[in-house]
């Protein structure tokens, strides 16, 4: 009479577990490192990265990832006409003044410290002849301080006008993407190592500035494209995740065609 094959694999399928289970662990904990090696490149707070292996203070997020809540441009204008942002000698202008008289591409920040909007920076410059024969102007916006925006000038070089939102209001305004999530993705991941091999570099001077931390550095940004008009907004762009640029070719069919 023939055996069941239970009865006659027990120390087989035993061994196999075992097996199973010591993979599995190994897989785990070289997940759990490469984890915490990714947060050692993103993260702008040293106190995270030590509680890296402790979710709760990393994923007290206000939204899910990529998620920015829909506005409409007129509710976006009336949010936004009482916020102002600070030139780089400290005067104080209302935002929607930007594009008030003119029309703008305006760019908004990560931070002044982070690696992707540099990137962004350097390739909104790199079209800055084609804006300035169209008589647009090319702006942009970070989350921080009059000191952090000088700094991001002096080291990029920007082209463009540079703007302080130390209050974060115009991103509340416009409700941009904001999370741990949004910044911990696999493509983002793959981006920063590709811009530094391209030689961009994260000033993590700046990202470490107060506000920046206290924010938590999961703050995305995007561009929008408005004006002459406070009501004229033409095009917006809201990133859904850390380095999430649209096509280049997008933002100059936009404002310049």
């Amino acid at each position: 009479m023939a055996m069941p094959i239970r009865a006659t694999l027990p120390a087989t399928a035993s061994l196999a577990g075992k097996r199973f289970m010591r993979l599995r662990s190994s897989v785990t904990a070289t997940r759990i490192r490469n984890f915490d090696q990714a947060l050692c490149i993103f993260s702008p707070s040293k106190e995270r990265i030590r509680c890296s292996r402790f979710f709760p203070p990393l994923f007290a997020v206000s939204e899910p990832i990529g998620s920015a809540s829909p506005v409409t441009y007129e509710d976006l204008t009336n949010s936004l006409e009482s916020v102002e942002v600070f030139d780089i000698t400290g005067k104080a202008i209302g935002i929607t003044d930007l594009w008030r008289d003119r029309k703008a591409v305006i760019a908004f920040a990560r931070h002044f410290g982070c690696v992707f909007c540099r990137k962004r920076a350097d390739l909104l410059a790199s079209k800055k002849e084609l804006m300035d024969a169209a008589g647009v102007a090319l702006v942009l916006v970070g989350p921080g301080t009059v000191e952090q925006a000088k700094a991001f000038v002096e080291q990029t070089k920007f082209k463009g006008e540079v703007y302080a939102d130390p209050t974060h209001s115009s991103y509340d305004a416009i409700k941009f993407a904001y999370g741990v999530l949004t910044t911990f993705t696999p493509s983002a991941g793959k981006k920063i190592l590709e811009l530094y091999l391209e030689g961009y570099r994260q000033d993590w001077e700046l990202s470490f500035k107060k506000n920046t931390v206290e924010r938590g550095g999961w703050q995305q940004g995007g561009i929008i494209i408005a004006g002459p008009g406070v009501n004229n907004i033409s095009y917006i762009h809201k990133d859904k995740e850390a380095g999430d640029d649209p096509p280049i070719e997008d933002i100059i069919k936009a404002c310049c065609q």
